[in-house]
């Protein structure tokens, strides 16, 4: 078995997943705690204790939405992977196994693995063995049980993703902006005035760095589908190439023309109206998550659970609110 596909079947392995899964609140809570601590003691001593209301009611609103996305979007659209239990895990593969070595005859070395599988994450020499020696009918069978291939979603079912991808991705947008106003305003600042830079920085997140680059990835996708191209690779470049095209060339732009059309003209910002957002450095390191919408697609599981963290960065920088520049 080559290393990249067994190092693609040691992340998918669904304790791993399950695993990630639930240390993940906890490593971004502390993360965002530790972004508010710094964040707070940059700021002038006499400020203090503005800046953490500020920066915690804003990191709060982005952080807490992002950890319920998942929730919210597996019941508005009754999709997208479900994580299984560990306890649930180990008495499946138990059983398995247990059939499997009843009816089988293995090395010493192979049996072994398969009763750490019972209850442990397997290693990627682990996976490999056992690559090399189920690679007979039942063994496939069994392999393919304890770690599912990933699969290719269908073109009836690429709209159905893209939507809940862009929910997901919407839902710590909103929470960032409505952090961002109760932040100011229980830190003393003139809320009302500054709540139109949020929606402003919020649409310009969302649009540029989430909702556009999912549907030029869903494009592309639904392309290669109509075209018949199931090579996974075929698909990532595909899909690449369609963020690229829609997300990272035409989101900034569209953003701003928006920002200046429709948001400042709602608010009345008149001395805003020539401002324009520039992309910085993190948004383009925020494409790291386009990458991640086309793992998903792609069908790799171990991707998903992450998604909370890369979309409560766009949530935050919402909640801080536009950065816009003249010209």
């Amino acid at each position: 078995m080559k290393i990249l596909n067994s190092i693609g079947k040691f992340l998918d392995q669904p304790r791993l997943i399950a695993k990630f899964s639930y240390a993940l609140p906890p490593i971004i809570s502390l993360g965002a705690a530790a972004v508010v601590l710094n964040n707070t003691y940059k700021g002038n001593a006499s400020e203090r204790r503005n800046y953490f209301i500020q920066d915690g009611l804003t990191m709060f609103g982005a952080v807490s939405s992002s950890l319920l996305a998942p929730k919210i979007t597996a019941k508005l659209f009754k999709t997208g992977p479900k994580i299984v239990g560990i306890k649930e895990l180990e008495q499946k593969n138990t059983i398995l196994i247990d059939n499997f070595l009843k009816n089988n005859k293995l090395n010493k070395e192979t049996e072994t693995i398969l009763h750490k599988a019972k209850s442990k994450i397997l290693g990627i020499h682990d996976i490999k063995i056992l690559f090399r020696d189920l690679n007979k009918d039942n063994g496939k069978k069994l392999m393919q049980n304890l770690i599912p291939e990933p699969e290719n979603i269908t073109s009836k079912e690429i709209f159905s993703e893209i939507g809940r991808l862009s929910v997901f991705g919407l839902i710590p947008v909103i929470g960032g902006i409505l952090g961002g106003i109760f932040g100011d305003k229980y830190s003393g600042k003139n809320y009302k005035e500054r709540i139109p830079n949020k929606i402003k920085e919020g649409a310009y997140q969302y649009l540029a760095n989430i909702f556009l680059c999912n549907i030029g990835a869903g494009c592309a996708l639904g392309i290669l589908e109509k075209s018949k191209i199931k090579s996974k690779s075929a698909r990532a470049i595909g899909m690449i190439t369609g963020i690229v095209l829609t997300g990272v060339v035409g989101g900034s732009a569209v953003a701003n023309m928006i920002g200046k059309k429709v948001i400042n003209k709602c608010f009345k910002q008149k001395n805003a109206v020539e401002k324009e957002r520039k992309p910085e450095p993190l948004d383009i390191c925020l494409h790291s998550d386009d990458i991640a919408t086309v793992a998903v697609m792609s069908g790799l599981r171990w991707i998903e659970p992450g998604l909370p963290a890369l979309y409560s960065i766009s949530g935050y920088r919402a909640g801080i609110g536009y950065r816009g520049k003249e010209g």
